[in-house]
């Protein structure tokens, strides 16, 4: 009887035990249960400090796989990572450091939360492809989404899975130094570019090891910072808000971005990441964005010197509250969250969310289901450079490249029996075609012009410096020093010139002289190299100008003397070979500018789809009492759009026609020359009369086309609501009845025009 009792209380024990486990299954760490259960089961079990930290960002501060850390406040950061307070790590790269940084945060924490590894992955990890706003002029959509599909794959393979890019700020201003990063001056080709960088990036499934979460940035307004200068306020109104800097961000959306970053400067006297209106009201709400938000480095803390918040504790009760979910190295919500909460002046319902939002990009990559999933040594060797990568770079670079000018065909260049002079620095410079924002690539990288040129056997070349740009070989966080008083190469470079038949000039700017911080007053060739390029053309005017440079140049000089001019950028790893096929004709140039050159400073900011004025015409006579200056045309030296080719496209035959509410546009082109190339065919509209009075011109279609020599072929652009309409200064998207306007073009100086109205 007592044996049958003790069995009997044995298998109720067993009964119970075996309930209560079923009951207590850890669900978040199960691969089955849908995400958001698995999100709701670990923050049911998290603490506060421990939510907290999922809200925390750290840059990488010691050599993970070296000694701990054991004073200071290294000491102090790795003690918050092992105890499960920290969400994110950024510029950690390398399976070797990743690997060990993860292990700690997965096997030594209570709750074994991994970490989500960002970095700077602008235009490729180690091998670097054109600066973004060069990519930008390919106007090419695959080959841009192809781009960030490479430079995530090299990303991921060093254990990285997320990247602080695409910025897709809206610019006018040449001046400002982060325009090499964007897409440029319109709203509709930013939105297109920023689809397609998304994509490639995230890929259709991110939870794939190729693919890396994007991040649309900077929300909002950064790239209208007052006279381009870094970090500086914005001032815009609600039409342009809407208009000129939603768009891109909401594209962004439709490509479903991971992530947002929020922007350094005030808008309407609020800083961005104090700013409740943009990233609760429309980001989160009226959006519906589900991801997270995360700060620029350290802005939660700037927003003191900005003036807004008094101390560290009230910028964070600020920026939490507006919506502002990570913070990026300020260790603001680490160190004065929780008693922001304790005080009721941060509801944890606030915190929940943004920890959410967090956990939910780390189980769509998949790193609660394998946290070194990353994290491949074989993977690493065999991507990085690997010829899928390289073959990517070269292909986008010469599809970058615009040719601004070529008088008297003087490009493409005979392949044989001509003497050949290559002058400028920047023909022989390893690195500075890298660009800025390439912090993995290896320094001296680059394929130089020179080598590039070198694959052409057939002609003699001869080669002089000419002058230096810049004094001193930088990195990313120091300013360069420009040459303005070396001129010791002069000589050397104008007596080659004179003995050639052919003068090729590398001009521009260093590598490090656009980006970040990066800001200008004067944009014309730096330093003595402006000089160079008359005292060579008083011996041999027949120049082929190509330039290097980050951001639209003041040109004006060159424009009227030199008879050929190759906007060639920074293009990255391949830029010497893509430069030297697109000059001997091996690759007919395609590229269209997307952002208007000024003829001077003085015209800066200035854009195509500008308002028109009361007075916009000259009124004959010797009147000045219209919108003019009187020392420069009004007119931009290279328009929005423009790029040239080595063949010929004529635009015919434009017909307008309505089914039901839309509206079907259809052009003929024509290549008229001897060559194969491709055309950018430009649509733009014109609402001629509105509640709100809009530009003179907007882009709103585009297709890229190939043409053999002779061959026709009619292209069709769709004009529905979505192109017609236009945000009201409520935010409100309308359509309104009345006149339009239809131009068809090479750029947005368009040779075909045509009406039609809207009932």
């Amino acid at each position: 009887m007592k044996l049958m009792l003790k069995l009997k209380l044995r298998y109720i024990v067993y009964f119970v035990l075996l309930t209560s486990c079923r009951q207590i299954k850890i669900i978040y760490k199960d691969k089955n249960a849908p995400i958001e259960k698995r999100i709701d089961d670990l923050l049911s079990r998290m603490t506060l400090e421990e939510k907290i930290g999922q809200m925390n960002q750290y840059n990488g501060f010691w050599d993970v796989t070296g000694p701990s850390p054991i004073e200071g406040d290294a000491e102090k950061k790795y003690n918050d990572l092992r105890n499960g307070f920290v969400g994110s790590m950024l510029n950690v790269r390398g399976v070797d450091e990743v690997k060990a940084v993860q292990k700690i945060a997965v096997e030594e924490t209570r709750l074994g939360i991994p970490l989500i590894i960002g970095f700077d992955v602008i235009h490729g990890y180690q091998t670097i492809s054109p600066i973004p706003l060069a990519e930008s002029a390919s106007w090419d959509l695959e080959a841009i989404r192809k781009s960030a599909e490479m430079a995530a794959l090299e990303a991921s393979a060093v254990g990285i899975n997320w990247t602080f890019a695409p910025m897709i700020d809206v610019s006018r201003d040449a001046r400002w130094g982060r325009v090499m990063e964007g897409a440029g001056e319109d709203p509709y080709l930013g939105g297109k570019i920023a689809y397609a960088r998304v994509k490639g990036f995230q890929g259709d499934d991110l939870s794939k090891v190729n693919t890396i979460a994007a991040c649309a940035k900077h929300f909002a307004g950064y790239g209208f910072a007052e006279a381009g200068k870094e970090y500086n306020t914005v001032d815009v109104g609600t039409s342009t808000l809407y208009n000129i800097i939603f768009p891109p961000f909401q594209a962004s959306i439709d490509a479903e971005v991971k992530t947002f970053m929020n922007s350094f400067n005030q808008l309407n006297g609020i800083p961005a990441t104090g700013n409740k209106y943009l990233q609760r009201e429309i980001l989160k709400d009226k959006w519906k964005f589900d991801g997270f938000v995360v700060s620029d480095w350290g802005s939660i803390y700037e927003m003191i010197p900005h003036g807004y918040a008094e101390n560290l504790s009230k910028a964070v009760e600020i920026a939490v509250n507006a919506g502002s979910d990570m913070d990026m190295e300020s260790n603001a919500y680490v160190n004065e969250l929780s008693k922001l909460i304790k005080e009721g002046k941060v509801n944890e319902t606030l915190i929940d969310d943004s920890v959410r939002r967090i956990l939910r990009v780390k189980f769509e990559l998949g790193l609660f289901d394998d946290p070194y999933r990353y994290c491949n040594k074989e993977r690493e060797k065999k991507v990085l450079g690997s010829k899928e990568v390289i073959d990517a770079s070269l292909d986008i670079a010469k599809k970058s490249i615009v040719l601004l000018k070529n008088d008297n065909q003087l490009l493409p260049l005979k392949k044989y029996g001509q003497k050949i002079a290559v002058i400028g620095a920047l023909a022989n410079d390893k690195t500075s075609p890298l660009g800025n924002w390439r912090i993995a690539a290896k320094n001296e990288s680059a394929i130089s012009v020179l080598e590039g040129l070198s694959n052409y056997k057939g002609n003699t070349i001869a080669y002089a410096k000419g002058v230096d740009v810049v004094l001193n070989k930088t990195d990313f966080t120091r300013e360069v020093v420009i040459n303005e008083t070396d001129t010791s190469g002069f000589s050397e470079a104008k007596k080659i010139a004179k003995n050639s038949d052919v003068v090729i000039m590398v001009l521009g700017e260093d590598g490090f002289q656009s980006g970040e911080g990066r800001s200008r007053t004067e944009i014309g060739l730096p330093g003595l190299q402006q000089q160079l390029l008359e005292e060579v053309y008083k011996v041999n005017p027949n120049i082929v100008l190509v330039l290097n440079n980050g951001r639209p140049l003041t040109l004006g000089w060159a424009d009227n003397h030199i008879p050929s001019i190759l906007e060639a950028w920074h293009l990255g790893t391949q830029s010497g070979n893509a430069i030297a096929q697109v000059l001997y004709g091996d690759y007919n140039p395609s590229g269209k500018l997307p952002m208007s050159f000024p003829r001077s400073v003085g015209q800066v900011p200035i854009y195509y789809n500008q308002q028109s004025t009361g007075r916009p015409n000259y009124p004959g006579g010797d009147v000045v009492f219209w919108s003019h200056y009187q020392d420069d045309k009004n007119e931009v030296l290279y328009p929005f759009g423009h790029g040239l080719s080595y063949t010929q496209f004529e635009y015919k035959n434009m017909r307008i026609k309505q089914e039901n509410k839309i509206f079907v546009v259809e052009v003929d082109i024509t290549n008229t020359g001897e060559i194969q190339g491709k055309e950018v065919v430009q649509l733009y509209i014109r609402d001629v009369f509105a509640s709100v009075a809009r530009p003179i011109k907007e882009l709103k279609g585009f297709e890229l086309i190939s043409l053999n020599p002779k061959e026709n072929k009619t292209v069709q652009f769709t004009l529905t609501d979505k192109e017609l309409g236009f945000y009201n200064n409520t935010g409100e998207f309308i359509v309104e009845s009345g006149l339009f306007e239809v131009f068809v073009g090479g750029s947005s100086k368009t040779v075909l025009n045509g009406k039609f109205e809207i009932k």
